[in-house]
């Protein structure tokens, strides 16, 4: 079960002010779970690991053999809550490299989660003399970049395998009655998961718009709402004291009021790096409303250290940082012993990386502190698919919490359409006239 340790806090935040945020963080939680809060139409993840539809679970399951038995390769289109939540799991419990190294089941690629021609065109290639199936996620259907790039890969699979083919390889997760994407599928006789309306798109890793992609890289779906279910009971704890979501929102909130502004999350694992940007999404989405909220950015240690660390040490102190912390490693690898100890690490010989790595983080950890940046420690036992169903149900509960102490409704998104309306009307889409020209004058 993910533990929250606030020590490396004490120069900066004292116990009793983590305290005086207990009523706070205690209401925010009971709105969440009594639905009184905004945006209570949106919080059907809370219940979501133990109110599970089993029938559709079986179907995913199904689906995700099929898909591993016929194909190659999986494209999974979407952008933002439609795909990084799926990546940011595979990655961290196979690898970032898992597409090149020996696997079962296909390769898994990601389109629509960009306009720029060149990366459609390397998956394209990617896709050249192999079998595909294709998981387009899309609520509307209408999202101008998973829509562009299903558009591609339809007409792909349509001249490759004739229509009645295609129809066998196209899986669309979306609105269970309404929208273009529901429509096509229902017309084509595509199979259909539904992207639940009471969850909303950064919320939606343990939905089949998540689950579909995981259980065809052949992690069992179950273990990730078993480990969720779990985190149920931990972090739904209404006592403030036993509840490291709670805890984790009331610390933010204070440095935040303190000036701290940017909340840079630590891993000190490169297989963490997807799970980072799923979280940027989640925290950045849901609390930078009303000219509020921290900014949240992300590092690799020690890979970054040598390119942000200088920053972090010395720079300006606006910054806290979240250190996530997995106590086992996936493997053990040994520094071997060098006969002419050339590079003088000799002292390492026998010594497990991991061991090296934790040094590495402790080290890090006192210069950053002392240098005044307070740090916020969060440990996950393993990168199990239990494990990381509790880390995403953590997160999840902790940012609802943090929004309703910072004034704000997690649950909704306003802003996101700012560039939308202006790239339709850049584009020339009926209807935005008025607005391209207004545009046009600024340009």
């Amino acid at each position: 079960m993910p533990q929250i340790n606030l020590d490396y806090l004490k120069d900066f935040v004292s116990e009793a002010e983590i305290f005086s945020k207990k009523k706070a963080a205690e209401n925010a939680l009971s709105a969440l779970v009594d639905k009184t809060g905004a945006g209570a139409e949106f919080t059907g993840f809370v219940s979501l690991p133990k109110d599970y539809d089993r029938g559709e679970l079986l179907r995913i399951k199904r689906a995700a053999e099929k898909i591993r038995r016929q194909s190659d390769v999986l494209i999974v289109i979407g952008i933002g809550g439609s795909y990084l939540g799926a990546r940011a799991v595979i990655e961290l419990l196979q690898s970032p490299m898992r597409n090149s190294l020996p696997h079962e089941g296909p390769e898994i690629y990601f389109a629509g989660c960009s306009l720029s021609p060149d990366y459609m065109y390397d998956i394209a290639r990617l896709c050249e003399g192999k079998e595909i199936s294709v998981n387009v996620i899309s609520k509307s259907g209408t999202t101008t970049e998973p829509a562009v790039a299903f558009r591609f890969f339809r007409e792909m699979l349509e001249k490759r395998y004739g229509k009645e083919g295609a129809r066998k390889r196209i899986f669309c997760t979306t609105d269970k009655e309404k929208g273009t994407l529901k429509a096509l599928a229902d017309r084509e006789g595509y199979e259909t998961f539904v992207v639940p309306d009471n969850i909303g798109g950064r919320f939606s890793v343990l939905t089949p718009v998540g689950l579909l992609p995981i259980a065809a890289a052949g992690i069992d779906p179950e273990e990730l709402l078993s480990g969720a279910a779990e985190g149920m009971r931990e972090y739904l704890s209404p006592k403030f004291e036993q509840n490291a979501a709670m805890r984790y929102a009331a610390a933010r909130n204070i440095l935040y009021e303190k000036g701290k502004t940017l909340e840079l999350l630590v891993s000190y694992d490169p297989d963490f790096l997807q799970m980072a940007e799923w979280w940027k999404q989640l925290f950045g989405e849901s609390e930078g409303k009303n000219h509020r909220g921290i900014f949240p950015c992300s590092a690799t240690f020690s890979t970054d250290l040598h390119s942000l660390g200088q920053f972090v040490q010395d720079g300006s102190r606006t910054m806290f940082e979240t250190v996530v912390r997995f106590k086992q490693a996936k493997h053990s690898f040994a520094v071997t012993e060098d006969r002419e100890n050339a590079d003088g690490l000799n002292f390492l010989a026998g010594m497990d990386m991991g061991e090296i790595n934790e040094k590495a983080r402790l080290g890090t950890l006192i210069a950053h502190t002392e240098g005044g940046v307070p740090n916020i420690i969060i440990t996950s036992e393993a990168k199990t698919p239990n494990e990381t169903g509790k880390l995403i149900y953590f997160f999840e509960i902790a940012v609802a919490i943090s929004g309703y102490m910072l004034g704000v409704n997690p649950f909704d998104q306003p802003g996101v359409e700012s560039y939308k309306k202006n790239m339709f009307a850049l584009l020339g889409k009926p209807g935005f006239e008025d607005i391209k020209k207004a545009l046009e004058a600024k340009i």
